[in-house]
């Protein structure tokens, strides 16, 4: 299948994140793009804004004319959110239109091009975006495929230009339903590799394998560059020719030393075997993400980066949105909102932010993301959240999945320590700041605690104390 001969594109889960940079890159080379998802968000809105046509219930009547007029010269692309009874799949399986997941479309779009894919379960958007970062500011010709919207590039997809020549792509290689195991990847990153999605896999060493399965995808002569922990847990292949460099914070081949949390940035030493470079600054907080440009910093000086490219570029990368986003930053008070759902995401973010504000009093919002995932890592979700002083628990983000009996936000309060813990509503947590003054606060969370924040924002910076 030729994807740029294609008349009509129809995504089921358009505002997903992924989906959306598909949908964008479609749009782009001027396929006609339409769409469905649950619910309008910020980002359906802005696809909408550049031509696309979405629905919001899921009916056969809302499907547009041009894609079921065009069968032939149309395709579906679905995610596994959208769950398998939906009214639109149905329809799309009984009538025999040519029906791919988003997984094996990004394989059929890096098929053929020099591929940069990161994977891990925490970790992944941000380290793609830093490589796309560092190369694009490097001057190369590269696509990328993003899991969140960059502060750089105010988008989750990154153009190269067609008319240079060959480009790279960096793609964000999804471990959730084994969709990475579609890419083709010519350098892999695995970030990390904690258990997570068991509702996919079953249990943690079945993760395990997927991730080493991804791992034999890598083209011969390759390159993977893999972060301590996750290869103690996958062990190093050793079956075939492929250049195998473990990172990690003073551990590893790639090495970040003496790493110093400023109130502007997050300054360290970069190391490895053959160059040092000494001083960067990351304006991206967290230990974790010094600990994530590492790769991105490795790459871009095997693809011929020079050191004053790099330091410039470290410093002028900006993040990702939800990730160690900093929305108010003043003497007397500060919130923080980032994307955090697992419990070592968790421990990770909350540890970084004690180290930035040692002497304030922290306190953390919390939804979790999904039954599942709740359910699976009660107690981990427990002992991270236990490092703030105060834990806000709000009800549990279901996304795809049916209510599990017994699971439920409140079962994660029993073993909290911290000081002070509560469940909170949404609908009254303002009124719950105003009357709590917090600190030093931070909103975490997968779920749609992300339409909190500008709200939280706007009553931090105008409150007094």
């Amino acid at each position: 299948m030729n994807l740029k001969k294609l008349h009509t594109v129809h995504f089921l889960g358009i505002g997903g994140i992924g989906m959306s940079a598909l949908a964008r890159w479609f749009n782009h080379i001027g396929v006609k793009v339409s769409g469905y998802d649950k619910t309008p968000s910020p980002l359906t809105a802005s696809l909408e804004k550049e031509g696309m046509a979405i629905g919001f219930e899921d009916r056969e009547d809302t499907i547009p004319l041009e894609v079921l007029e065009s069968k032939d010269n149309t395709l579906i692309i679905w995610t596994p959110a959208i769950p398998k009874d939906s009214v639109q799949l149905k329809f799309f399986i009984e009538n025999k239109f040519p029906i791919k997941k988003r997984a094996a479309v990004l394989g059929m779009i890096t098929a053929n091009m020099p591929t940069i894919a990161v994977a891990g379960t925490h970790g992944k958007t941000t380290t793609s975006s830093m490589i796309a970062h560092l190369l694009k500011f490097g001057g190369k010709n590269i696509a990328a495929f993003l899991g969140g919207l960059t502060q750089n590039y105010e988008s989750n997809l990154i153009l190269h230009d067609e008319a240079i020549g060959e480009a790279i792509v960096v793609v964000e290689a999804d471990e959730f339903d084994r969709s990475f195991l579609h890419l083709h990847p010519n350098v892999a990153v695995v970030t990390s590799a904690d258990a997570d999605h068991l509702d996919i896999y079953g249990d943690g060493d079945h993760m395990l394998e997927g991730f080493r399965q991804f791992v034999d995808l890598i083209a011969e002569e390759g390159q993977l560059f893999i972060q301590s922990k996750a290869l103690g847990k996958l062990g190093s292949p050793s079956k075939r020719a492929l250049n195998v460099r473990e990172y990690g914070i003073d551990k590893g081949e790639i090495q970040a030393r003496e790493i110093q949390p400023l109130p502007s940035a997050f300054r360290f030493d970069y190391f490895s075997k053959t160059i040092e470079i000494k001083g960067l600054d990351l304006h991206m907080h967290g230990f974790h993400n010094v600990e994530n440009i590492l790769p991105a910093i490795a790459i871009a000086l095997e693809n011929g980066l020079n050191e004053s490219v790099i330091r410039e570029g470290v410093q002028t990368y900006k993040g990702v949105k939800r990730r160690f986003e900093i929305w108010v930053q003043e003497e007397d008070r500060v919130f923080i909102d980032d994307y955090a759902h697992h419990p070592e995401e968790i421990r990770a973010f909350l540890t970084s932010v004690k180290a930035m504000y040692p002497d304030s009093k922290l306190t953390a919002i919390f939804q979790p993301h999904l039954y599942t995932r709740t359910r699976d890592f009660a107690e981990g979700f427990s002992e991270s959240l236990s490092l703030a002083d105060e834990v806000v628990l709000l009800d549990i983000y279901p996304a795809r999945e049916q209510p599990i009996a017994g699971v439920t936000a409140s079962m994660l309060l029993e073993r909290i320590t911290s000081a002070k813990k509560s469940l909170q509503p949404k609908e009254g947590l303002l009124d719950y700041l105003e009357k709590n003054r917090p600190e030093v606060l931070v909103t975490i969370g997968a779920g749609d605690i992300d339409r909190l924040v500008s709200p939280i924002a706007n009553w931090m910076k105008h409150h007094e104390n």
